[in-house]
């Protein structure tokens, strides 16, 4: 997987806009951008990753993996079900894979349509 800096900068690029457009947008300096994109500076908090991801006008997820983040409302959840974190703890033992997860998720919404 890319580094938070690298993806970030791709992801930029692939929306056409500058490291000075996207700080204004998101009220950043552009310097910290440019610092992020370098990987001389920890991934912003998982509120500042979603800011940018819409921005950019991509899907926050892979910015927040390549982060190590959780958006703020899946912490809270989480964090407050005990549940939600022994089935996060068996998944985690289980190592799975990427398609897996998404494999899981789809059961999930299929189970919820119900």
């Amino acid at each position: 997987m890319a580094s938070f800096g690298t993806l970030l900068r791709e992801q930029r690029r692939l929306a056409g806009i500058s490291q000075r457009e996207l700080a204004a947008k998101a009220n950043l300096d552009f310097s910290y951008i440019s610092k992020l994109e370098n990987d001389r500076i920890p991934p912003p908090a998982a509120e500042t990753i979603v800011t940018l991801s819409r921005i950019l006008a991509s899907s926050p997820q892979d910015l927040l993996a390549a982060g190590g983040k959780l958006p703020q409302q899946t912490q809270d959840v989480v964090s407050t079900s005990p549940a939600a974190q022994e089935f996060l703890e068996s998944a985690a033992q289980m190592r799975l894979t990427e398609e897996e997860w998404r494999m899981i998720a789809t059961s999930l919404h299929r189970l919820r349509e119900r």
